[in-house]
């Protein structure tokens, strides 16, 4: 198997983004319209085990309808790719690897809060949200009074966080090809391929700070040294977070992938998660900034003390 390594790599990827987009879905199975008292009603029928169970959904609308004939559609494709990706996985010689109990509460915690993350994320992010907005954007991809590149920055983390919480994507290796996808997903909408190597200059507002261009190369040696550290997994996350950060890796989204990235190699461990929550975020940009010029005053203690999240 290890000779198709590159192989699994990319097919483990493609079935995360499926998976992924599978359960950002919101409705789950065919419609079906039903009369009642001369009016219409929708419904989404989906077989569970031997019986087949209808789920009302709303009163009849055209809009309503080809909405739910769309996702039956999708969720019908979806799962036919992550079907034939597993054939080719298994032909591979590639077998599904349990997680340990530790590191499934862990998805489980990272799924319960996924919602305040995000938010947090977004504040980080300086999106004009509110937690119910950024709620209502996660449960039904739209809500009123934000701009379209707001609700998409937001769409894009959820497909993110999705994206590491699926549990073969959580057995992988933390490296750089999963940071580069993190990227890609966060940039979704925005660049072409967000997640390939920044190749031009960037500056960095409110900081004299002007980081250099990054070799792939480099970074590799880099994540590979840190994750090789003989530290707390909080600690190694931290600094995987930072680093990442710093190096402006992507031409966008830099500081989103880099707190997902960070959070794929603290829940494989088992050791909770990395959020900069709402109200450290002030806090947290000063020592960024500081962080970024060589003027580190405790960015990692501070991260240490206020960002992790135990369970």
């Amino acid at each position: 198997m290890k000779d198709n390594y590159p192989q699994i790599q990319e097919l483990l990827h493609q079935r995360a983004d499926y998976q992924a987009r599978l359960n950002l879905l919101p409705y789950d199975g065919s419609p079906e319209i039903k009369e009642s008292g001369g009016k219409q009603y929708l419904y989404i029928r989906k077989r569970i085990g031997s019986r087949l169970n209808s789920t009302y959904v709303d009163v009849y609308s055209d809009e309503l309808y080809q909405l739910l004939l769309r996702n039956a559609r999708d969720a019908r494709e979806y799962r036919k790719n992550i079907r034939r990706l597993d054939k080719e996985l298994a032909q591979l010689g590639y077998s599904d690897q349990e997680v340990s109990p530790r590191v499934q509460m862990n998805l489980d915690y990272a799924r319960a809060n996924m919602k305040s993350n995000i938010y947090d994320q977004a504040i980080l992010e300086g999106v004009a949200t509110s937690f119910p907005q950024t709620e209502d954007i996660i449960d039904n991809g739209i809500v009123s009074g934000m701009t379209a590149t707001d609700v998409q920055k937001i769409l894009n983390l959820k497909h993110a966080w999705e994206f590491i919480l699926d549990r073969d994507v959580i057995t992988y290796p933390t490296d750089y090809s999963i940071l580069c996808h993190i990227a890609k997903l966060v940039n979704e909408g925005f660049f072409q391929d967000g997640g390939r190597i920044r190749g031009v200059p960037v500056t960095i507002g409110g900081s004299s700070y002007i980081p250099p261009l990054p070799v792939e190369t480099v970074i590799k040696e880099k994540l590979e040294e840190i994750l090789k550290r003989d530290m707390p997994a909080d600690e190694k996350a931290i600094a995987l977070c930072l680093y990442c950060m710093k190096a402006q890796i992507f031409t966008d989204g830099n500081k989103r992938a880099s707190v997902i990235f960070a959070n794929h190699y603290l829940i494989s461990q088992g050791g909770g998660m990395l959020i900069i929550p709402e109200k450290e975020v002030p806090e947290f940009k000063k020592l960024l900034v500081a962080y970024y010029e060589d003027r580190d005053r405790g960015i990692a203690e501070f991260m240490k003390d206020r960002c992790i999240k135990k369970f």
